[in-house]
Formats: structure tokens, C-alpha cells, sequence
């Protein structure tokens, strides 16, 4: 017997039924684009089939082919099924609506390699009950995702390599076209992600493909690391069509490969946790493009947090020695450092601030400065906020990655915190949200500042400012001027100085 409470929504594919819960009304398992399997495997994403019955749309669709223990580690929870038939997305809108509402898009991090749009951290009731509809969005990861060959580059009109960034724009395509039937105003969407998500925001931002179809972007965490150049990306694919046997490989050779034989490739068969520059998605680098401000311009809300470098023993950086590398290849000058970063003692800890600020703080400043001159407006904030409980878990601030949940409101449903978390946690986690959400709906030209515990203003008219969420561990706000403002200008003449060799 079907329920006549629950939720109708009239897509241009078809009807589709959801779930009610808390009073906000859930679409799961949305598909926004064709399943990209057989010969649609590497290939832009085609559009869904339409369907005459009413399609329910209460379970979470499977996600992309990955590794699913160290997404249960790192990624934000279990991913569930896998399947390359992973383009779908989910909505949440409040059930009672006076007029179209904000609508906020969700990426996923994970480094390209890992993630879902269903994880436990993106669910999006808390958000919705601020009256927002809020969508995440599931796509292609690793090998299927970002891949070239001289074989395909025979059978394509164009070069197409960023699969998974394709994916984002036929979801941000299908949310121009649908959202409305779910309450949201499509000419009011902003994107926003974290780590691989924010890497995302940033190319989306970058690419002559994504203009016009959002119209504010947040990038939680966004990292400097260069993308990776299309030849090399071509060398890597012959490189992993020959470990599998294939010399001189056909497309249907390629394309015959098993998914699931992809995820489990390590170092040098791994893709990098960048896109591929020089394709028809990201003809320039995403750094060039923004180093010459020749972005999209739209308001933006950038940061990260005060420990960033906890991801990078993940990839193996060797904190310490990458000062000792300073030392003996002379870069930077390892004096100008040591003024850069009074107090700070040993290798270690230096390296941690090093790297964090180089692959992490940075961007924030880069941005700021490119939207100074393209006359947008920028809200830079610096995370530092630790669960009461955790400051020995945590003693050198926030991971990355640990702001996800207070930008939700999940710290209930996610893993770990929802073990250790306190009334006054929970409480910061609702002001952070209360950011973000009035972001998504006040940013703009003409209102350059945002309201909370502190106002936040943006950064305008050469006003370098920034917003410390968290005050050495503690719950608190507070506005700075000119947040690290030599060691990040320092830093941003490196970046340019290494683009303009390239």
C-alpha cells in the first residue's frame, strides 16, 4: 500500500517519491545523468532516460568503485555498494515552504579516490530546517573519473579528461533545471565542498564549463598542489593499460577492464588527488587561472583549519624532512623561514606549520586577492575549534577535514565525534552552520557582511580579513586583520614564480 503522505516531486525525467523525516522531505538516489557504464565508460555524461512511472527515491544509490575500509578511516563512514552506475544525487527540503529557497550543492572530499554524497557527516536535515535545500552529489572517483589514453584522444571530437568534474556540471545542470519542483531558487545555488570537493568548487570555477550555473562557491580546505598535466596523464595511462597487459590498447580494451581492478592500483598506477589540466573541462591550470584572476566572478567564502598537515602523513610527507629538504636545497632560505615562524622549534613542528600554510593556508590568500580584483566579494575563515574532549587527541588544532561535520550540524551523526561531543560542542556546530547558511543567502555585492556570534565582514577594497572559528580550541569568534599576511604573501610569490617557469 503506498503512503499518500509522502513526498511527490515532477522532475523533467519523472515523478519521484520520498521520505519524510523531521519535517523535512528527502529525495535519495536522484539519477542526474546516464549510467556511465559499457561504452559510456570515459565519456562526458549522458542524459537520463526518462521514466513514466512514479520512481521511488528513498534509498541512497550505490557510490564509485573504491577502497571501502579507507573510506570507513578517512572518508566520512561507509560508502555502501559500489557500482561505475554511481551518477545520482540526493535533495533535502524543508517540508513547509513560503517562497523558493537557497539552494546549497554538496561535493564530497576524498582526494578524487574515496567518498559519497550519502555519508553520514553531508546529511542534510540540519541544514534544510535553516530553510535551504540542500543537494550532494555522487561521481565518478579515480581511474574512471580522470583518465587519458591516446585511444580514446582518437575516438573523441574534443579532449576530454576530467570525467568526474563532467559529472559535476551534469548535477549542477539538472539542479538549474529541476530544483524548483523541490522549493529551491535556481538562480540562488551555492557550491560548496571540502579537500577533493573543494579542489573541485575551485576547477568548477576555473572552467569555461561551469559559468553561469552557480552563483556562489565555499571551498573548505582547498590545497595548492599543481593538476596534473595532460601529457603526463596521457604516459600514466599507457603506463596502466600496459600493467594490465594491454600494448597498443584499443578503447575497448580499455573499456573492458573490470572496474573493480582499478582502486586497488598503488604508486605510480594511482591517480593524483588533482584534475587534468589542458582538456577541454580545465584548458589552464586551476592556480594559473586564479594567479590572473580570470575566474568566474562570484561571491566566495574560502578557509581551512589549523592542522591541515594531519592528512599528510596519509600521503606519506615527511614533515621533518621536508625542512631538512629546505635546508639543503637552499629554497625559500631557511632563515627567512625561521623569521616567518617565530618560537617554533624542531623540524617537526615546523615542517607541520610549513607544509599546512604552503598546501592549505595560502589558497585562502590567493583567492582573496583574485576576487579583489575581479570586484567580488571574499570571506576568509581559519578553523581551529576542537570537541571539548579531544584537546589531547588533537593538540595541534583541527584536522583536516574536522570542520565537516560542524558545517552540517552532524556531529551526532558522524563518526567519531558522535561519541565524544558535549552540549556546548553542539552548540558551536549550530553557529558554524548559521555561516554558512546565511552565506548561501545574504552573499553578494551589495551585502559584504555576514551576521552570527561576530559579524563577519568580507574581504573588500584591499581589506585583508579573516575569521578565526575557534580561539585555541575554544568555542568563541573573532575577526582578524592581516591573518599571517607575510608568510602567505611569501608563499603566493613561490606559486607564481613556479607557474611562470612552467
Amino acid at each position: 500500500m503506498i503512503e499518500s503522505h509522502l513526498p511527490l516531486a515532477e522532475t523533467a525525467q519523472g515523478k519521484l517519491r520520498g521520505v519524510v523525516q523531521d519535517d523535512i522531505l528527502i529525495w535519495r538516489g536522484i539519477p542526474y545523468a546516464a549510467p556511465p557504464t559499457g561504452e559510456l565508460r570515459w565519456r562526458a555524461p549522458q542524459p537520463v532516460m526518462p521514466w513514466s512511472d512514479i520512481r521511488d527515491a528513498n534509498t541512497f544509490s550505490c557510490a564509485s568503485w573504491q577502497d571501502i575500509e579507507y573510506c570507513k578511516e578517512l572518508g566520512g563512514g561507509d560508502p555502501g555498494a559500489f557500482s561505475e552506475d554511481c551518477l545520482y544525487l540526493n535533495v533535502w527540503s524543508p517540508g513547509v515552504r513560503q517562497q523558493r529557497l537557497p539552494v546549497m550543492v554538496w561535493l564530497h572530499g576524498g582526494g578524487f579516490t574515496i567518498g559519497a554524497g550519502s555519508l553520514p557527516p553531508y546529511d542534510g536535515v540540519a541544514l534544510a530546517k535553516r530553510d535551504v535545500v540542500v543537494v550532494t552529489v555522487n561521481y565518478r572517483l579515480g581511474h574512471l573519473g580522470f583518465f587519458a589514453h591516446p585511444a580514446l584522444d582518437d575516438e573523441a571530437g574534443e579532449k576530454i579528461n576530467n570525467f568526474a568534474l563532467l559529472d559535476q556540471i551534469a548535477a549542477l545542470r539538472w539542479v538549474q533545471k529541476n530544483i524548483a519542483v523541490f522549493g529551491g531558487d535556481p538562480e540562488n545555488v551555492t557550491l560548496f565542498g571540502e579537500s577533493a570537493g573543494a579542489r573541485s568548487v575551485l576547477s568548477l570555477l576555473a572552467s569555461p564549463l561551469g559559468k553561469g550555473l552557480f552563483h556562489k562557491a565555499i571551498i573548505q580546505s582547498g590545497y595548492t598542489l599543481p593538476d596534473t598535466p595532460r601529457e603526463t596523464a596521457l604516459e600514466n595511462g599507457v603506463a596502466l593499460a600496459e600493467h594490465f597487459g594491454l600494448h597498443q590498447a584499443t578503447t575497448e580494451q580499455l573499456r573492458a577492464i573490470p572496474p573493480e581492478a582499478f582502486w586497488p592500483l598503488t604508486a605510480p598506477l594511482k591517480i593524483a588527488p588533482t584534475p587534468v589540466s589542458g582538456d577541454a573541462v580545465l584548458p589552464e591550470p586551476m592556480l594559473d587561472v586564479f594567479l590572473a584572476a580570470r575566474h568566474h566572478p562570484v561571491p566566495i567564502m574560502i578557509g581551512s583549519n589549523s592542522d591541515e598537515a594531519s592528512v599528510m602523513a596519509v600521503f606519506g610527507v615527511d614533515l621533518a624532512g621536508q625542512i631538512a629538504k629546505i635546508r639543503r636545497e637552499q629554497r625559500l632560505g631557511l632563515g627567512i623561514i625561521k623569521l616567518l615562524y617565530p618560537g617554533v622549534k624542531g623540524d617537526e613542528e615546523l615542517g607541520r606549520q610549513v607544509c599546512r600554510d604552503m598546501a592549505f593556508t595560502a589558497l585562502g590568500y590567493v583567492v582573496m586577492q583574485a576576487q579583489q580584483r575581479v570586484g567580488e566579494p571574499c570571506w576568509r575563515y581559519w578553523f581551529d575549534y576542537v570537541a571539548e574532549s579531544e584537546h589531547e587527541t588533537y593538540p595541534n588544532g583541527a584536522w583536516h577535514g574536522n570542520e565537516v561535520p560542524y558545517v552540517f550540524d552532524t556531529l551526532m551523526l558522524a563518526e567519531p565525534s558522535r561519541n565524544y561531543v558535549n552540549g556546548n560542542d553542539r552548540a558551536f556546530a549550530a553557529q558554524v552552520a548559521d555561516y554558512w547558511v546565511n552565506f548561501a543567502r545574504h552573499a553578494s555585492r551589495t551585502c559584504d557582511t555576514l551576521d552570527g556570534p561576530v559579524r563577519w565582514p568580507a574581504c573588500v577594497q584591499g581589506r585583508d580579513r579573516l575569521l578565526r572559528m575557534g580561539l585555541h580550541k575554544h568555542a568563541g569568534f573573532r575577526v582578524e586583520n592581516r591573518f599571517m599576511r607575510a608568510r602567505l604573501a611569501l608563499f603566493k610569490r613561490v606559486m607564481a614564480h613556479h607557474v611562470s617557469l612552467d
